[in-house]
Formats: structure tokens, C-alpha cells, sequence
């Protein structure tokens, strides 16, 4: 039997279970650095299946768990378990049982898949030494909450916590937008950076009959958001390109107050470092100023977020090559253009080559599916062997041993 074939047939074998665990994930959605019970199932699933591991890491609940290998570095597999704070919609038997958490990304699609994966390769393991050692990664609060880059502050990477150092990292995404099965990934810029901001204009209230009488920080504002807008499309280089998005606005207690203040907020993405420098710069100088022209005062909060997600262009030709050889050329792309959402797989990036890659969702007989962060999105189960079955041909790479 090949080792193909037999990774084939250990996924059958533990496909039932897998599915259960993903739907059990699904139904226990838990918010960053609060994935207390999902890091219990993922440590009770690692011990059950031989892999040494250590949690409480990350703020308490990242897991790294570890195998074993021939070479002298480590390959890195990486899952994220946190949820959203979304109402979920779906009406499934195993809908979410805390109200207002939904796994509308897809993270417990991706834990399971990374500890099917970790089971796979410690039954292999037991029957012959891996190729490399493998560390398993599973990391809380990718939701904005960075826990990437705490998991390798905590030294998830460098081999002072379980086996040797980690000399490249393989993560994955499901993605409703591609054929279910599908791989997809790029060199280069694959993902955003993303900042956000929080801007608070402070003027004086009064009588909404007396607006001459106040100085309105409503009005300033819309200006601002138009002003905002500007930013991108004067001041940013066209060739690099930003997006700036006012997603919040809040204001008022009744229609016949004009308010002392009015708050924005929203998110910066780039692709390159000079545009989010210049976006940064501006952004500061637009609120100060278009506030002072309405009689307001702007304050600017800026929060740096994620860098870019960059993928090593040697590690991408390693995943869309192994994918190649498991689905065929067919089932396996390479993405035009980056995307403007954000990872914090960057972080792992920005310490060891890696490559983060796409796994398709949707279903051949739909032409559509819900998109990731919406409240009626589901994983697709039919995917979880595809990623498995991925994940494990990329810890058992030879070319990765030998390098």
C-alpha cells in the first residue's frame, strides 16, 4: 500500500469522528483567549492519540502539540479556535448553544482538520520514524485578537517549549468563494495588512431648533467621511493601493438634541508598508483638521493591526505541487490577486517561510454559499479529509527533511 493510499484509509477510518468533533466545535463557539473548552477537547484529543503536548499558552489557551521526526527542524501546522460575536442563523441540529457566538469563519472546520491530521501522523509514527518532526499549532483569538503572535513571543517556533525549531509553517482557510476541494494559493502578498481606528469629535450641544447655537459634531462627521475617502484616492500611490472603510458611526440620545460628540470607527488595509504609513500619517491630519473646520475637536485612536500575510514562494510551490499530486491539476490554482482581509498567520510568516493556502468549500450542485463572518455560514464537512489528507503529505515531504 501506498503512503498515499494509507493516508487515504486512516482518514476513512476516523471520518465519522472527525465530523462529530467539528460539529461539536461548531455548536461550542468560544471568543478569543476564552477557548477554554475547545482547547480541552484539543488536549484530550492529543493525548488520546499519543502526541505529546503543552497548553496554556498564548494567555492560557494555546496548545503546541509534537511528534517526533528524522530531520533536524520541525514543520509547523497551524489551526486557529476562536469564534465570532455573531447570531447565528443556520437553524442546524448542531447550531450554536451560546447566544451571540458563531464559528462563522470556519475555525472549528480548521481544528478538526489539524487534529485529524495529528492523529494520522502519530499512528504513522508508531509504525516508523516521520521524515520531520511535526508541531501541531493550535492557537487562540485570530479574530483581531493576535494570538499568532503570541504563540510565537511564547516560543511556539524556536523549539524551547516541545521538540526542535520550527523551520517552516503550512496554515489553511476554508473558502465558500472556490470548488469545494479546491487548493489555491499565491506568492508573495496573499493577505492584507489591517489597522483599525477609532475617532471621537467633540463639539456643543444645544437645541436641535438653535443649530447656530452648537457646534454639531454630526455634521463635522459626514464631512470627515467624505474627507476620509479622499485619502486613498489623492494621497495614496494608485499602483499600491489602500482600502479605508468607515464601518461604525454612533451619536445621540433623541431628535431634538444636537450631541457634544459623535464617534467613528473602521479598518486601514494595505498591501504595501509606504501605503499604510501614508493612510496613518493622513488620517491623523484629516480628523484634526476637518473637525477644527466645523468649530470641533477630532481625536484620532489608531490601532496597528496584522501585518501582511506573505507567503515564501518556494513553500508555495511545495503545497500547490503536493496538492497536485493528491487532487489533480484541476483542483489546484493559483490566486490571481491578493485578497484585502487580514491573517495573523503573518506573524508566523514573518519568522519562518511559510505558505498559507486556501481549501475550496462549495459544493459542486450550488452556485453560491454563505460567506465566511455571515450568521447563516456553515463549514463544509466534505472538505475535512481534503485538508487532512493535505496537511499530513506536507509533514511527510521529503524535500521538507532534507532542507
Amino acid at each position: 500500500m501506498t503512503t498515499k493510499t494509507t493516508i487515504r484509509s486512516r482518514i476513512d477510518a476516523i471520518l465519522p469522528e472527525l465530523v462529530a468533533l467539528r460539529r461539536d466545535l461548531h455548536a461550542h463557539p468560544e471568543l478569543g483567549y476564552e477557548e477554554h473548552r475547545t482547547s480541552g477537547l484539543v488536549k484530550d484529543a492529543l493525548e488520546e492519540a499519543g502526541v505529546q503536548y503543552t497548553g496554556g499558552l498564548a494567555g492560557g489557551t494555546g496548545v503546541l502539540g509534537h511528534l517526533p521526526g528524522k530531520a533536524s527542524q520541525a514543520i509547523g501546522l497551524r489551526a486557529d479556535m476562536d469564534a465570532l460575536p455573531i447570531v447565528e442563523q443556520t437553524k442546524l441540529p448542531w447550531a450554536s448553544t451560546n447566544q451571540g457566538r458563531m464559528h462563522a469563519c470556519g475555525h472549528d472546520g480548521h481544528t478538526t482538520i489539524l487534529v485529524g491530521a495529528a492523529r494520522i501522523l502519530s499512528a504513522m509514527s508508531r509504525e516508523g520514524s516521520l521524515p520531520n518532526p511535526v508541531s501541531f499549532v493550535f492557537q487562540p483569538a485570530e479574530e483581531g485578537g493576535g494570538g499568532g503572535e503570541r504563540m510565537v513571543q511564547d516560543g511556539c517556533l524556536e523549539g524551547s517549549i516541545l521538540g526542535p525549531a520550527v523551520s517552516r509553517m503550512y496554515g489553511l482557510h476554508g473558502w465558500p468563494d472556490l470548488p469545494e476541494h479546491t487548493i489555491s494559493s499565491r506568492p508573495g502578498a496573499m493577505l492584507a495588512a489591517a489597522d483599525r481606528f477609532d475617532v471621537t469629535i467633540t463639539g456643543l450641544g444645544g437645541h436641535a431648533a438653535k443649530p447656530h447655537s452648537t457646534r454639531d459634531p454630526i455634521v463635522a462627521a459626514a464631512s470627515l467621511i467624505q474627507a476620509i475617502q479622499a485619502i486613498v484616492a489623492r494621497d495614496v500611490d494608485q499602483v499600491q493601493g489602500a482600502v479605508i472603510s468607515v464601518t461604525m458611526i454612533n451619536a445621540g440620545t433623541a431628535f431634538n438634541i444636537i450631541p457634544e460628540t459623535c464617534t467613528l470607527a473602521g479598518t486601514v488595509r494595505a498591501l504595501h508598508e509606504e501605503a499604510m504609513a501614508t493612510v496613518r500619517s493622513r488620517l491623523a491630519e484629516v480628523v484634526r483638521d476637518v473637525a477644527a473646520a466645523y468649530g470641533c475637536t477630532g481625536h484620532l485612536d489608531y490601532h496597528v493591526g496584522y501585518p501582511v500575510t506573505r507567503n515564501d514562494p518556494k513553500e508555495v510551490e511545495t503545497v500547490l505541487e503536493t496538492a497536485r499530486k493528491l487532487l489533480g491539476e484541476d483542483l489546484v490554482e493559483i490566486l490571481s490577486a491578493p485578497v484585502m482581509g487580514a491573517e495573523d498567520f503573518s506573524y508566523y510568516c514573518q519568522h519562518v517561510p511559510s505558505c498559507f493556502f486556501t481549501l475550496g468549500m462549495l459544493p459542486q450542485e450550488q452556485d453560491s454559499m454563505p460567506l465566511l463572518h455571515h450568521p447563516c455560514f456553515d463549514f463544509n464537512d466534505e472538505v475535512i479529509a481534503t485538508g487532512v489528507e493535505l496537511f499530513c503529505n506536507l509533514a511527510l515531504n521529503e524535500q521538507s527533511a532534507n532542507c
